[in-house]
């Protein structure tokens, strides 16, 4: 019997959708950390850039440790070893200097994520950095920042948005990380991942600035992206680590709570590590461009150009001086004339 057909078609094409793969998950990675054990950790890199860790004993058990990750752990496990035990570097920056400052609580959650599924996760606290200017490029914490960026295989930016825009505070940072720095650029070819916290209604404007900041600063935004309206309902008070019974029931204080919000973000960290596992192997590779290897090319048959010429300009005033001593006129013996 032939197939009724379609009175409007397949509106959305599906018929020509390439088959996707089901990744089940896989019981033996349920709880499987991949985290920097803390007698490996560079106490000093521990103690300044890894705020977000928890105690232990809440680390081991908080609702970052039972997301169920197997596909991406098995990825970055496989990636570790081939590796040699590489980490993927991970430079963490988000917007606001409160003292409880929304987009500081989602970074933090963010680095937890990455932190479990191996990544070495740095947070760069802006406090302290100037106002951008043609003077203060020693400025330490500029230093610090660039450094961090040139150390990254990837970058997770956090703002919020005021104003309908993300904040000169976050602004200011990218600001101070220039496009290149003589033959090194501090952010080119390295994966983005995005997310903004709103105090009003859902809202994109910061995470599509942030998007066209990434794109300006060479590097590859993610698909994905996070945006948590009224960041102020989204988490949990803070708790003081004095009331030990509170503190381990809070999982510490100031957690971003269970939400669609919060799976998004889960979304978002899972993605950032598979894109940058993928692309960090073909680094150099996605850092060559047509013009620029045209312009080196062109530079360096100059320079030879250059080089043979004065070779041969010095090898006639050699042979000049050889025949001069030699009391030769053009090949003519002329001593004694």
């Amino acid at each position: 019997m032939a197939a009724m057909p379609r009175v409007n078609g397949d509106l959305n094409n599906t018929e020509v959708l390439r088959k996707t793969a089901e990744f089940r998950p896989d019981p033996t990675y349920a709880r499987r950390s991949l985290a920097i054990p803390k007698s490996e950790d560079d106490v000093a890199v521990l103690n300044k850039y890894r705020p977000f860790l928890q105690r232990e004993d809440i680390a081991n058990s908080d609702w970052v440790s039972q997301l169920e990750l197997s596909p991406v752990l098995k990825l970055a496990e496989a990636d570790f070893k081939q590796s040699s035990g590489d980490r993927l570097k991970v430079t963490v920056l988000y917007g606001s200097l409160r003292s409880r400052s929304y987009s500081r609580l989602l970074a933090f959650e963010c680095a937890r994520i990455l932190f479990r599924l191996g990544c070495d996760v740095r947070v760069f606290d802006p406090s302290g950095l100037p106002m951008k200017d043609d003077v203060q490029h020693d400025h330490h914490k500029v230093q610090e920042l660039r450094d961090l960026s040139k150390w990254s295989d990837g970058h997770v930016w956090v703002s919020p948005e005021q104003h309908g825009n993300l904040t000169a505070v976050f602004k200011n940072q990218i600001d101070w990380i220039p496009l290149s720095t003589g033959s090194v650029r501090p952010t080119q070819g390295r994966t983005l991942a995005i997310a903004q916290v709103s105090g009003g209604s859902q809202s994109f404007n910061t995470v599509n600035s942030l998007r066209i900041l990434g794109r300006w600063m060479r590097m590859f935004a993610i698909p994905n992206q996070s945006s948590v309206p009224k960041a102020y309902t989204q988490f949990t008070d803070a708790v003081e680590p004095a009331d030990d019974n509170r503190y381990v029931e809070a999982e510490g204080g100031s957690r971003l709570m269970p939400s669609g919000n919060r799976d998004r973000l889960v979304d978002c960290m899972e993605e950032f590590v598979k894109y940058t596992i993928v692309m960090r192997q073909h680094f150099d590779l996605f850092n060559d461009r047509y013009s620029e290897r045209t312009e080196r090319e062109a530079k360096r048959v100059k320079e030879e150009e250059g080089n043979r010429q004065q070779k041969e300009k010095a090898g006639q005033e050699g042979n000049a001086k050889s025949m001069a001593s030699a009391g030769l006129v053009n090949g003519v013996d002329v001593a004694g004339v």
